[in-house]
C-alpha cells in the first residue's frame, strides 16, 4: 500500500475522527515534480498522469525522481501569508488555486501531501485521476481519489502540477502539506506564516 499522507498528532487528536491520520512520518519532497515513493522508498514516475516532462535528477535516496522546475526562486526569499484564524492552535491561511479561487487551508507541517475537501474539489472541478489507500484514525485502508491541481499559490509561494487527495464529506477545511511547501523553511509566527526558500 502506498502511503502518501501523514497528519500531525495535534490535528489528529483535535480533529479525529474527522480528518485522516496516516501512520508514516512526513517526508518533505526535496524536488519539484510528479512522483511518489512506494513503501520501499523507490519513486514511481507520475509525469504522464500530471502532464509534466520527466527529468533525470535523482532524489535524496538515490532513486530516479522526475521534475520540472517552473519558476526560479532565490535562496532566502520569503513569502508571508496572513493567519486568518486558528483551529486547535494550528494556523489557517488563504491558498489560491489555479490563479483564481482562494480557500482556507490548515498549514499541516506533519502532512506529506495536500488534502482538499469535497466542496473544494467540486468548485475546482477536479476530476479523479487515480485512487490510493490511506489509514485514518478510525479505519484502515480507506480509498481516496486523487485529483490534479494546475497551480497552488500563497502570496508568491507556488507549486504546480500537484496531485491532491480528495477527502470524504467529514473534512471541512483542506490541509496544506509538504508537497506544497517542501522547498521552503516554514516559520509560524503570531499573525503570519513565513515560507523561506531553502
Amino acid at each position: 500500500m502506498l502511503r502518501f499522507f501523514c497528519l500531525t498528532a495535534v490535528l489528529a487528536a483535535a480533529l479525529s475522527p474527522l480528518l485522516p491520520r496516516f501512520s508514516t512520518a512526513a517526508i518533505a519532497q526535496e524536488l519539484d515534480g510528479c512522483y511518489m515513493l512506494n513503501p520501499a522508498g523507490r519513486s514511481i514516475d507520475l509525469s504522464k498522469l500530471c502532464g509534466t516532462t520527466p527529468g533525470n535528477t535523482h532524489s535524496p535516496n538515490g532513486t530516479l525522481a522526475t521534475f520540472t522546475r517552473t519558476n526560479t526562486l532565490l535562496e532566502g526569499q520569503v513569502f508571508q501569508a496572513k493567519i486568518l484564524r486558528r483551529e486547535a492552535g494550528t494556523p489557517i491561511i488563504g491558498v489560491t488555486f489555479n490563479g483564481n479561487q482562494t480557500f482556507e487551508m490548515i498549514v499541516d507541517t506533519g502532512a506529506s501531501g495536500t488534502v482538499v475537501t469535497q466542496r473544494m474539489a467540486a468548485m475546482l472541478r477536479l476530476v479523479p485521476v487515480a485512487k490510493l489507500k490511506f489509514d485514518t484514525a478510525s479505519a484502515k485502508g480507506i480509498e481516496l481519489p486523487l485529483g490534479k491541481i494546475h497551480m497552488m499559490e500563497v502570496n508568491g509561494a507556488k507549486a504546480q502540477g500537484l496531485l491532491v487527495a480528495i477527502a470524504g464529506p467529514q473534512l471541512e477545511t483542506g490541509l496544506l502539506g509538504h508537497d506544497f511547501f517542501g522547498k521552503y523553511d516554514i516559520t509560524i509566527k503570531r499573525d503570519v506564516v513565513e515560507f523561506r526558500v531553502r
